[in-house]
């Protein structure tokens, strides 16, 4: 028990450090070198203003130095990302895929509300992404990975970036062709899908991918119908692969199997 909560707290801190990014990288700051500060009156905040959770609710959602209102998305990025962190221990245990599975899936959460906000995915979760992909990929080489399903060939988180970023890049080729515009799809989408490529391998990532599309689909049809979007309006698709990818990332080998059943039934 003692290991969810330290993994809760950890995943508190985690939290914290992704509401910088998801404030700072749309606008080009520095995530470490700049102190963190009010967004209203711009003064830093001390320790004591930044505990996760606790600050919010001893500060009553306000800004201890000038009274204006925190919003609560702050404490509730880092709660979610905290929950995520103890559904994938309850999921995988201490292993290196529940290592590897948070480590993704915080860099998901940022990329999910800054793509919905802003429409754009960051180089910086990109490359961080594929810093922690090539890790896996050379772990992965002496001790199978659970993502890969006990295959420790070398190609096959490669092969990952191809079936995802490889089908994406020619989709959005093929969208540029079709409608004389590099806006059809956008490629921050088509390099997130590089390092979930790498840390899923190839089977999962066509999982995630699928899913990704089906969930897009249905979302936007849904965000249509009850007027929320019009039809000619930009819906990110960021938050889908995020969804797919977490889907994939826990369940994917589930679905897999599940299909492979239906087939020889």
């Amino acid at each position: 028990m003692e290991y969810y909560l330290i993994v809760f707290c950890v995943g508190l801190a985690i939290g914290s450090f992704l509401n910088v990014c998801i404030y700072r990288m749309p606008k080009e700051e520095s995530v470490i070198m700049t102190p963190s500060r009010c967004t209203s009156c711009g003064t830093s905040l001390k320790p004591l203003d930044l505990v996760p959770v606790i600050s919010y609710v001893f500060l009553k959602g306000k800004c201890r130095y000038c009274g204006e209102g925190v919003s609560a998305k702050y404490p509730l990025i880092e709660l979610l990302n905290a929950a995520v962190y103890i559904f994938l221990l309850y999921r995988f245990g201490l292993s290196v895929e529940f290592a590897a599975a948070s480590y993704l899936a915080s860099i998901l959460i940022a990329v999910f509300f800054i793509d919905l906000k802003h429409y754009i995915i960051p180089d910086q979760l990109v490359i961080a992404g594929l810093a922690g992909g090539i890790l896996l990929m050379v772990y992965n080489l002496f001790y199978p990975v659970g993502f890969y399903g006990g295959d420790r060939s070398w190609w096959n988180p490669l092969a990952g970036i191809l079936s995802g970023s490889g089908f994406l890049f020619l989709v959005a080729v093929i969208g540029m062709l079709i409608y004389k515009t590099d806006e059809a799809m956008g490629m921050g989408d088509v390099k997130i899908l590089a390092p979930i490529g790498m840390f899923l391998g190839w089977k999962l990532t066509v999982v995630a991918l699928l899913l990704s599309v089906l969930l897009g689909g249905i979302i936007s049809i849904i965000l249509i119908a009850v007027n929320i979007k019009k039809r000619r309006d930009a819906i990110p698709f960021g938050p889908f692969i995020v969804l797919g990818t977490l889907i994939s990332m826990v369940w994917g080998h589930d679905i897999i199997n599940w299909y492979i059943s239906r087939l020889m039934a």
